[in-house]
């Protein structure tokens, strides 16, 4: 293994890098190597020259790399690479018992002793997302631990430092698609090799179980930003009198039709609307419908031909129209996987929502990252998605 290349801290940063925070980013060190190489291992030192933690250089939308050890012995090598994902794995045995839920994530990231890139299983098949050259760049070793475990079949991946995103299969052997998996006793309809996304966010896997365990006996359904439906699903098997789900992009009609027919629905039954979000919600007002529950999850930022959306911002207004087409008694689910604010934050977002209202709420549920999407303690920030459930009074 190459020799680390030595980064001096500013002193001000230095009690958090001690403390645990595992991030690299190049404004907190005195110098930033011209030559550093994407992958090149680091070694993090204080204004006196003694070791901190190491590290590798890897640019993402986050940062510069990530530390993954603070003992100067460890090396980053098959022997490291093998203890954190077999101790990932070992974390999730709860769900590889569970066979009402077959795709889970199994490893993430930082949250699991080694940032940069997450796996998710679906039924055998992993989905490895590599966010930087850097952590591409252990690639083949990490594939190879991946495969030496017995429930992993074949292995994709989407690599989300470039824009393409062919040749997702890597290892192993094909799934055929659609690739359906299990949520809670629910059908889904996954693709591993169709872009950036499956069909499915299994971050909402808890919120979907709350949906169709609590929120949705008899209640008409709204869910916006709908994607290929899976909130509706979860809606329908809470026993939900009628969905409506509503998503600008056109293959969300047919994805959702799909994600319905696996699991015996009618989709002629269901309303599947594809349009502008936001326009349907000025449609719905003219109209004067309401809805008993309405499931928010929109991108941190959307723009469509005469909308721009970003969540920090805009978010109460899109609230304010939500909050004028739910029923008298209704709730809404409002979710954000916006990294930049924590659930403090939304819940403030939430009030601004209210103030110029007449209608009140209560926050019933509070809802982050399920489980197996692990959070480093000393990386707040990972824990990025925020859902709560609104009881409105009237």
């Amino acid at each position: 293994m190459k020799n680390s290349i030595k980064l001096k801290l500013f002193p001000k940063f230095t009690k958090g890098y001690k403390e645990g925070y595992p991030l690299i980013l190049k404004e907190r060190f005195e110098k930033w190597p011209k030559d550093l190489q994407e992958g090149d291992l680091v070694e993090l030192i204080d204004a006196n020259g003694q070791f901190i933690a190491r590290g590798y250089h890897g640019k993402q939308n986050k940062g510069d790399g990530w530390l993954f050890t603070w003992d100067k012995q460890q090396q980053l090598d098959e022997d490291f690479l093998t203890t954190v994902i077999t101790e990932a794995i070992e974390k999730r045995q709860f769900l590889f018992a569970d066979d009402s839920t077959t795709a889970f994530r199994i490893f993430n990231g930082e949250g699991d002793g080694f940032g940069g890139f997450t796996a998710d299983f679906y039924d055998g098949y992993l989905v490895i997302q590599w966010y930087s050259l850097g952590v591409y760049s252990f690639q083949k070793m990490i594939l190879e631990i991946f495969l030496s475990f017995p429930e992993v079949k074949g292995i994709y991946e989407k690599r989300r430092f470039q824009e393409d995103t062919k040749d997702d299969f890597v290892a192993g052997q094909k799934a055929t698609f659609p690739l359906i998996i299990k949520e809670n006793g629910i059908n889904y309809a996954t693709y591993l090799d169709d872009g950036w996304m499956t069909g499915i966010f299994l971050d909402q896997r808890d919120v979907r179980r709350r949906i169709s365990e609590d929120y949705a006996v008899s209640k008409n359904v709204l869910n916006t930003f709908s994607y290929t439906g899976a909130f509706s699903v979860a809606a329908l098997f809470g026993g939900a009198s009628k969905t409506t789900s509503v998503d600008v992009a056109g293959r969300s009609l047919s994805k959702t039709k799909e994600q319905l027919e696996v699991n015996g629905l009618d989709p002629s039954s269901q309303a599947i609307i594809v349009e502008d979000v936001f326009h349907y919600f000025k449609y719905a007002l003219r109209k004067k419908l309401t809805f008993d529950l309405v499931v928010v999850d929109p991108p941190s930022f959307a723009r469509t031909k005469k909308v721009t959306f970003r969540a920090a911002k805009d978010y109460p207004a899109m609230l304010r129209e939500i909050i004028d087409i739910t029923a008298p008694n209704g709730t809404i689910i409002a979710s954000t996987n916006y990294a930049g604010f924590g659930m403090k934050a939304f819940k403030k977002l939430i009030a601004e929502a209210f103030q110029t209202s007449d209608r009140t709420y209560k926050i019933v549920e509070t809802h982050s990252l399920p489980a197996d999407f692990t959070v480093n303690k000393n990386f707040p920030e990972g824990n990025y998605l925020k859902v709560l459930f609104l009881t409105l009074d009237k």
